[in-house]
């Protein structure tokens, strides 16, 4: 999966799989997240949205499964 650097003071990069519909989403603190089951449309809004945490906090983050990534090769 590749990893887009966004503009955000929560998230330093996104990355979405159309294949497994995971959301993979590095933040500023370090640590790597990924997210199941997302839809595509999910992820085409946060990259258009403005406020890209804000976006994840209400639409992403506790709305569908993930796991922490322990180590991510960039």
């Amino acid at each position: 999966m590749k990893l887009q650097a966004v503009e955000s003071s929560m998230i330093e990069a996104v990355g979405y799989d159309e294949t497994t519909s995971n959301l993979e989403v590095i933040f500023n603190s370090g640590k790597t997240y990924r997210y199941f089951e997302v839809p595509k449309t999910v992820y085409l809004e946060l990259m258009e949205s403005d406020s890209k945490g804000s976006y994840m906090l209400s639409d992403v983050i506790d709305c569908f499964p993930y796991e922490q990534v322990k180590k991510r090769r960039r």
